[in-house]
């Protein structure tokens, strides 16, 4: 049988009551005696009730994680790493998808926050007033978004895109064209600051083809316009969109790298399985999570604390070079 609290109790030689303030609010268990019941405890294998708990310290044990579209293979590197830390502090991890539908976005959390302790939102559609509202009344951490005074993990994208322009520059790519995502990209938007400061620098010539779904079918839908451009490189808004672009650049007989050179962004697991193999930013997506759980539970423990509010971790992305960039040659015929 699974060893109870009385057990844990008896082999301390404690009450059960002194037991239960030592393993959910150790703060007030005098450091001897606290350690003698995890000891105890870690002898007799004894985990302590979830639900008990709560009612002792009015907590759930329980985080939310919402990110837009767990279709994208981008989010569920960071769901992994959420779950992996999550998973350390003895916390269950509640997951929602928006679906990438911005209008139910604030609903859905509101409602989440309701049967949780905090939650992680990771590239939030909403507005900055709309996500400012929410962690006001919530426990929040933002992945890949800011907003002012609300803690958040992001990555360095302007860093990454200057890394794109410099690489493609030094193949003597000169036009460029950006295929970017949805509007209210909040990385998107970063991105494409990156991108036209990094080709100012470099003297190259970038034209925006506009915003496009942040999926395969969005490459896809991207593509003729891309290559109409005149353009001898392109840099799509994340992996998925620059693996449709390859696919319909194949099928209109446009040889990559030959004819156009392709980069994209998040180093998904497809993009080295790609054919040719995909240029890209790989961005630290499972450190993100660690990071914004580690965040949360600080926040948690202490709801406003001068070092927790406004906490901005930034994490850089890395080029990663493979089959499909290359030198540039003449541009290519739309």
């Amino acid at each position: 049988m699974p060893a109870t609290i009385r057990d844990v109790a008896r082999l301390a030689g404690v009450s059960p009551s002194t037991v239960s303030r030592a393993l959910s609010l150790p703060d007030v268990v005098n450091a001897a005696t606290r350690a003698r019941v995890q000891a105890a405890a870690d002898q007799l294998g004894y985990a302590p009730n979830r639900a008990a708990r709560g009612l002792i310290t009015g907590r759930t044990g329980n985080i939310g994680l919402v990110v837009p579209d767990m279709a994208n293979p981008f989010f569920p590197s960071v769901v992994k790493g959420v779950q992996a830390r999550a998973r350390m502090h003895d916390v269950a991890v509640f997951l929602a998808d928006t679906d990438e539908d911005v209008a139910s976005e604030v609903s859905l959390v509101n409602a989440l926050a309701k049967q949780v302790d905090g939650m992680i939102l990771c590239s939030p559609r909403s507005s900055d007033e709309e996500l400012g509202a929410i962690a006001a009344e919530s426990n929040v951490v933002l992945v890949n978004r800011l907003v002012e005074g609300v803690p958040a993990v992001t990555f360095d994208n302007e860093g990454g895109m200057r890394q794109a322009i410099a690489h493609l520059v030094a193949l003597g790519h000169r036009k460029i064209a950006w295929v970017g995502g949805p509007m209210s990209s909040w990385s998107g938007a970063h991105r494409n600051i990156g991108l036209f400061a990094a080709a100012r620098d470099h003297g190259a010539e970038l034209t925006d083809v506009g915003h496009f779904a942040p999926t395969y079918e969005g490459g896809m839908a991207a593509a003729d316009q891309a290559v109409a451009t005149g353009a001898t490189a392109v840099v799509a808004y994340n992996d998925l969109v620059a693996i449709g672009l390859l696919a319909r650049l194949h099928a209109r007989g446009i040889s990559v790298p030959g004819d156009v050179s392709v980069v994209g962004i998040d180093d998904i697991a497809m993009a080295a399985m790609a054919r040719p193999a995909l240029t890209t930013v790989r961005l630290p997506k499972q450190k993100s999570g660690e990071i914004a759980v580690e965040l949360l539970l600080a926040m948690i423990d202490d709801p406003d604390p001068d070092t927790i509010i406004g906490t901005r971790g930034t994490l850089q992305g890395e080029l990663m070079v493979r089959d499909s960039t290359g030198v540039a040659s003449s541009p290519a015929n739309p």
